[in-house]
């Protein structure tokens, strides 16, 4: 019997063939904590007697959620962070240098890795076809001390797309379309395999924006084949020996095969509180926005701040929206200050944040006041998500967030393009 993309890498990782429905334990790559989740890792450790990194080169500590800090109770937990690299020769990824899974992609990941991290969005490494998932502080805690996880292997989801997007319709769009289809708790435990001539035509950010959201759809997993654009990538990150192509068998078996066709897909958006209730731009009007946020391990690549970009030069923000934007490594940063985007979306009135999660998980730098509606290029909008429970958050692509900061209302990006 043929295997899917998530039985091929886990069978290498627990040295036998595995199916899906079967409990194992797998050998772990790469490993990733981030400030909120991982000061519990530490100290579970401890009480182990257990503080050390098996693999401590591909053991990465993030200081991304609270990026500086704004409370002193975050910044002992730093202090931990650091304390515990020092130790064990993990790596610490400062505050300033990114997100998480921006940074982990970019610097350490690899086709066929097992990658575990103490962050539910470490699906988002999917993208270079490595299972890639999240798990509980305590288990992601055990993988980095022993090199190694217990895991079921998950029943996948076939996920096939086919046409050409329209202009001013990404792959953001394409996955809030995909959740609103089948449910925000439609796939749970489930691996969502991405294929289909659309997917293989999708730069590598568009697919990291898939492989972000597989989570908010319940999934275990969201994983791409990897292919040449997989290995331009490498190249471009000085990591070209380490492309191998990675496929599923053609005659593997999948729990379901879902067809999506973008051809006339609108720009989508997402509204609260949950994830799935989305509605095509067409059937939205008049919704007052309050605060504009382009960020995000969802969408703060180049590409993501370059479209923004595109959309508002030579424009202003809404004098009633304020605009947020906060590129997701310091490398992005660097670039969209050179490339000239950076000073487009100052022009035009955005507060530009260094890189972080800050706003998106409400920690600090963009929390909303009561009754505010803030639209984000971000992937979960339940109550509470951006610092209050009286606001409310719409999810859309970063065209759309620009075009709406404009407008102050949410507005269609193809307006503007």
């Amino acid at each position: 019997m043929g295997k899917t993309l998530a039985e091929k890498i886990l069978s290498e990782h627990a040295d036998k063939e595995v199916k899906a429905g079967e409990l194992v334990i797998v050998k772990v790559d790469v490993c990733l904590t981030q400030d909120g989740t991982g000061p519990l890792a530490v100290r579970q450790l401890q009480k182990l007697n257990m503080e050390k990194a098996a693999n401590p080169d591909r053991t990465v500590l993030f200081l991304d959620h609270a990026s500086p800090s704004p409370r002193r109770e975050l910044s002992n937990d730093h202090m931990l962070l650091r304390e515990f690299a020092r130790k064990t020769g993990a790596q610490l990824s400062d505050i300033g240098d990114g997100v998480c899974h921006q940074v982990i992609f970019e610097n350490y990941l690899n086709p066929g890795d097992v990658l575990i991290g103490a962050d539910s969005h470490t699906c988002t490494g999917g993208a270079m076809c490595a299972f890639s998932t999240g798990m509980g502080s305590t288990d992601v805690a055990v993988g980095i001390a022993l090199g190694k996880t217990w895991m079921k292997i998950p029943e996948t989801f076939k996920i096939v797309v086919k046409g050409k997007f329209q202009k001013g319709v990404f792959s953001k769009d394409l996955i809030l379309h995909i959740i609103g289809t089948i449910g925000a708790d439609g796939a749970t435990y489930k691996a969502l395999e991405f294929c289909g001539e659309t997917i293989e035509n999708m730069p590598i950010n568009e697919r990291m924006t898939l492989s972000n959201m597989a989570v908010e759809a319940g999934a275990k997993a969201g994983l791409i084949a990897s292919d040449d654009i997989t290995k331009e990538f490498l190249i471009s990150r000085g990591r070209g020996e380490k492309f191998r192509e990675i496929k599923p068998d053609p005659d593997a078996e999948y729990e379901k095969e879902l067809e999506f066709d973008v051809t006339n897909l609108e720009p989508t958006v997402s509204f609260p509180h949950t994830v799935d209730n989305t509605k095509p731009i067409s059937q939205i009007k008049s919704v007052k926005i309050h605060q504009a946020y382009i960020g995000t391990c969802t969408n703060g690549r180049l590409e993501d701040l370059e479209i923004a970009a595109k959309i508002l030069k030579g424009k202003k923000r809404h004098p009633d929206t304020r605009l947020i934007v906060v590129p997701a490594s310091r490398e992005i940063y660097k670039k969209a200050l050179q490339k000239g985007i950076l000073e487009i979306l100052n022009d035009a009135g955005a507060s530009i944040n260094n890189p972080g999660c800050g706003p998106c998980v409400g920690v600090h730098q963009g929390v909303l006041g009561n009754g505010e509606a803030c639209i984000s290029s971000q992937n979960r909008n339940f109550k509470g998500r951006m610092g209050n429970p009286e606001g409310f958050i719409y999810l859309a692509s970063p065209a759309t967030v620009a075009a709406s900061a404009i407008k102050g209302e949410i507005a269609d990006p193809r307006e503007f393009l």
